[in-house]
């Protein structure tokens, strides 16, 4: 699409907005500085929130006793639900679709899933 000549913004100011295939994505100085610290966090608070949730499952079917009771099993469900959602948004935030602030909204989200599946595991061992 061509563009007007008489544009309100300078072209390092829409460069700074677009990436080079065309999505939108606002560049922030936290992203050029700490790339490989951010990609270690996240992978670390991902891996143990997979790790939970996976735990949480497995526990609502083999514990306390066979067969299993359908409240374990639909809170299991339900986390698995939630942790669906949180993939998706992890996958649109690396992908450029979701502005940087949303980063909090994930890591809030993690967090909210760890406290949710520790709950859920003491309740399904009866502790």
């Amino acid at each position: 699409m061509p563009r007007n000549d008489d544009s309100v913004f300078s072209e390092e100011f829409l460069g700074t907005l677009r990436r080079s295939n065309g999505n939108k994505r606002l560049q922030t100085e936290r992203e050029s500085r700490g790339i490989c610290k951010d990609r270690v966090c996240n992978l670390v608070v991902a891996t143990f929130t997979g790790i939970l949730v996976v735990v949480t499952l497995v526990s609502a079917f083999i514990f306390p006793h066979w067969p299993p009771n359908g409240i374990n099993i639909f809170f299991a469900v339900v986390m698995v639900f939630v942790g669906f959602a949180h993939l998706l948004l992890i996958f649109w935030y690396r992908q450029g679709d979701l502005e940087p602030k949303f980063l909090r909204l994930i890591f809030y989200n993690a967090f909210t899933m760890i406290l949710l599946c520790i709950v859920g595991n003491l309740y399904i061992h009866n502790v």
